[in-house]
């Protein structure tokens, strides 16, 4: 992917919704920041796709692996007869198949995404392809508040919450996000959680710095949305995408780096960048066994059952 591919694009600007709120806010700051659940408009959620398939990003093909693996068993723990599958963050729903091959007793899938495009697209190939299946997407920001749709009232809900985007909270923001989830989901729920396990910086740091620059795209293709969407006037060519392993915080940050001393325009305003400022774009923590276990304890889950992969070690976790 080039970065003319994430050229500026004139389209109709608003400066009121929430991602120019959040574009404004985090630019302001002493540190910049971008929450990262903007990376997916059409052309993030396509990148993101095509990130999961290189060879240096393991914990796509590492976590679908020890799905195929343990579906069975997993459908069986988790997904009682008649109960709804909530998937937070569904993307493609790829993994998800594997479930729904497993427990054909489901009675509903309900995706959530911010993306409505990957949304629909995921929908209804699942409509097409499990055309028993009740899939009910919500289109929603899953860290905020929304509404599950009638199907899944009275019926046994399993939330799903798998590619460790659990990784992409703090530890103090994910046993908050298990917690809501908790409440939303009831009494009597069950909890399927992917969680990526701490393992080298080598191949940490490979992993969000391809070889290809498909991950750089990625993360420039914020600006690039900020362009098109907010106004914006910001040159992709004089940010570099930078991933640093922070081993005190146990995560991967992802920024982008200016290259030289610049100001820019978005949504209305201006912001200045001094040459090396950043923009921290993500995070994406790392677990251990103990620490993934005292998140949720702190939710009010309990670990149920653990599986982990082979090296490089990822781990599915069904809390109850």
């Amino acid at each position: 992917m080039s970065l003319t591919d994430l050229a500026i694009r004139p389209a109709p600007a608003r400066h009121d919704t929430p991602f120019a709120r959040d574009v404004i806010e985090g630019l302001s700051a002493a540190r910049k920041r971008l929450p990262s659940k903007h990376f997916y408009d059409r052309l993030g959620s396509d990148l993101f796709e095509q990130i999961c398939d290189l060879p240096e990003y393991y914990p796509t093909r590492t976590e679908t692996a020890l799905m195929r693996d343990i579906a069975p068993a997993l459908a069986e723990a988790a997904l009682p007869e008649g109960s709804v599958l909530v998937e937070y963050g569904s993307g493609a729903s790829t993994k998800t198949r594997l479930l729904l091959d497993a427990a054909p007793r489901l009675r509903a899938y309900v995706p959530i995404d911010i993306s409505l495009s990957a949304l629909e697209a995921a929908s209804a190939a699942l409509r097409r392809d499990y055309p028993a299946l009740r899939v009910e997407p919500v289109l929603a920001d899953f860290t905020a508040a929304f509404e599950l749709p009638a199907s899944a009232r009275g019926r046994p809900l399993t939330g799903y919450f798998p590619g460790s985007t659990i990784g992409n909270f703090t530890p103090a923001e994910a046993a908050g996000f298990l917690a809501r989830a908790r409440r939303r989901l009831g009494p009597g729920a069950r909890f399927i959680l992917g969680a990526d396990l701490v393992k080298s910086e080598h191949t940490l740091v490979a992993a969000y710095d391809d070889a290809a620059g498909v991950t750089a795209a990625f993360n420039r293709n914020l600006l690039g949305r900020i362009n098109r969407e907010l106004d914006g006037d910001i040159d992709l060519t004089a940010f570099a995408h930078r991933a640093v392993w922070n081993r005190a915080e146990s995560r991967i940050e992802m920024h982008l780096a200016s290259l030289k001393p610049q100001t820019v325009e978005a949504a209305g305003r201006r912001f200045h960048f001094d040459e090396g400022e950043t923009i921290h774009t993500e995070n994406c923590c790392k677990f251990t066994r103990e620490s993934l276990a005292q998140i949720a304890a702190k939710a009010g889950w309990s670990v149920q059952d653990l599986w982990v992969s082979p090296e490089p070690e990822f781990a599915v976790a069904l809390l109850l």
